[in-house]
């Protein structure tokens, strides 16, 4: 299993990477980290290190246009996942479809396994 990325998501990252003068190819680090509500939230950041200097436990896929990279422990989190970007009435941000998941924070930003 891969993480994927939606359209609507896609089109936001290029749009951040074009704003940001970001190269293409650069690679979207997802990742999870200790905190929020319900125990963990997800994390995004641009990864700007070369190929030589990744870690062999990273996990790289390519998803909708997009280069993502996760670390392992993560990636155990995250196998299945969907990054979904929306725009509505309670704001604007991208999400998580985590089939993992078991349990949520009403605001959508912290989750358990």
């Amino acid at each position: 299993m891969s993480i994927t990325v939606s359209d609507r998501a896609a089109r936001r990252i290029k749009e951040i990477q074009s704003e940001q003068h970001l190269p293409e190819d650069a690679k979207l680090r997802v990742g999870v980290v200790s905190g929020g509500c319900s125990g963990l939230t997800y994390d995004l950041n641009f990864d700007s290190r070369t190929d030589e200097s990744e870690s062999s436990e990273d996990q790289e896929f390519r998803d909708n246009g997009i280069n993502l990279i996760v670390d392992m422990r993560s990636f155990l989190y995250l196998s299945g996942t969907e990054l979904d970007y929306t725009e509505g009435l309670e704001g604007q941000g991208f999400h998580f479809e985590n089939p993992n998941a078991t349990r949520t924070c009403s605001c959508g930003e912290s989750f358990s396994v």
